[in-house]
């Protein structure tokens, strides 16, 4: 694709990256079939490549309006047009800039501040909890858009004695919803590292991985919280007190990922950003060379499964064969489904900024996931296993649950 840059967007970072990653783009069109917008909505403004083409009119000095700022909205940032590409066009990064940009330049109506700013603030507040905790309270009283957020309490259960007494130690991230939301996950977490002899603790300091903020336009708040996680986890593994940082959420696994290319142009931080890197590993990839200590304490196999992969796990990090390879010498009977390439429709904050879209993508997941015939419906991160469990009655859990219940039956 040829480019001019306008005059502003010529010799910045922005406007270099964005430049190289739009030249990749060879308007082939392979995206729109693995597109989940485009596949409910047929539009193709809609679409990977109607988005690339209004953010390069964004940087080629085209004043952007509204609309083009509802059209990048309503992507998922799946990245599944990423995995589908033949050109390698990065197109999670140059949304990320174009949203930036045409956040500078149109104003959101005043709905739609109070919306995201509220969300920003709240899902991050220590209110959160107590606030979430009696919704659960009130649950069969709300409306059902609001009923179908609140999950089910899953009690956590009792965590493992004196975790430091093992030699190999671990470092869990402190999510800001999960503990709140389903604090059985992080629970199972530590009890299965546990049992194959690993400790694990939560670093002072550390917090949400920055992905509400990036993406509810606050990319600056963002990269604040990714300083501090670095901050709080380096010097112990640099240290050697401790050996990874383990993420049990793929969608914060993902943001974590990128901190090294969030933070690039940072003086301070580009370097330690990117020695923090081999560090950050999703519980699937930490498990993975223990999968035989695993199985050997595990008291029966799990049942009839489907593992629905998220966006943020087999798009952004690759790991979906990983994951799936290592259910599969767990024990999990594990049952295929159609279009399991496809976002559910959960993406962070999406399911309420997005209602509508989110809905339609989410029945059309369980759709294809229920014409397996599951027991259980397992995943790899919080935002989707709530999403998922509003539409169906049949348990969705993370994969983890699943694992350290049939350890302690």
């Amino acid at each position: 694709m040829q480019t001019q840059l306008a005059s502003w967007a010529q010799d910045t970072d922005f406007g270099r990256e964005a430049d190289e990653i739009l030249r990749r783009c060879v308007h082939c069109g392979f995206c729109l079939a693995t597109c989940p917008t485009y596949q409910i909505l047929g539009d193709e403004l809609d679409s990977p490549r109607g988005r690339i083409y209004q953010m390069k009119q964004v940087l080629e000095g085209v004043q952007p309006t509204y609309v083009t700022q509802q059209h990048l909205d309503r992507c998922l940032t799946c990245r599944n047009c990423e995995t589908t590409c033949p050109s390698g066009v990065e197109y999670g990064k140059l949304v990320d800039i174009g949203r930036q940009l045409v956040s500078e330049r149109v104003q959101r109506p005043w709905h739609q501040r109070l919306l995201r700013g509220t969300l920003r603030r709240l899902l991050m507040s220590r209110a959160f909890a107590p606030l979430y905790r009696a919704g659960r309270w009130v649950r069969p009283a709300l409306p059902p858009a609001l009923r179908g957020k609140i999950t089910e309490a899953r009690p956590a259960g009792p965590l493992p004695v004196q975790p430091r007494r093992h030699a190999r130690q671990v470092l869990m991230l402190a999510n800001c919803v999960q503990p709140a939301m389903l604090p059985s996950i992080d629970a199972a977490t530590q009890r299965v590292l546990d049992a194959v002899g690993v400790g694990s603790r939560f670093a002072a300091g550390s917090g949400c991985c920055g992905a509400i903020n990036f993406h509810l336009d606050a990319q600056e708040a963002a990269r604040e919280q990714m300083r501090a996680n670095i901050d709080a986890w380096l010097p112990l593994l640099e240290s050697g007190q401790i050996e990874a940082v383990i993420v049990n959420a793929s969608g914060c696994g993902g943001m974590i990922k990128d901190y090294a290319h969030h933070l690039q142009h940072d003086p301070a931080y580009a370097e330690r950003a990117a020695r923090l890197m081999p560090f950050v590993q999703d519980i699937a990839e930490f498990l993975a060379p223990l999968a035989t200590e695993v199985r050997a304490k595990m008291r029966r196999a799990p049942g009839r499964t489907a593992f629905h992969p998220p966006c943020t796990l087999q798009h952004w990090q690759g790991l979906r064969p990983l994951t799936e390879r290592l259910l599969a010498e767990l024990g999990f009977d594990l049952q295929a489904f159609g279009e399991p390439h496809l976002c559910c429709g959960s993406a962070g904050t999406y399911s309420i900024t997005q209602p509508g879209l989110s809905k339609s993508l989410r029945d059309r997941k369980l759709q294809a996931i229920q014409a397996a015939l599951p027991e259980t419906i397992v995943s790899s991160n919080v935002g989707c296993i709530c999403h998922l469990q509003s539409g169906t009655d049949t348990p969705v859990r993370h994969w983890i649950e699943t694992v350290d219940e049939v350890m302690r039956d």
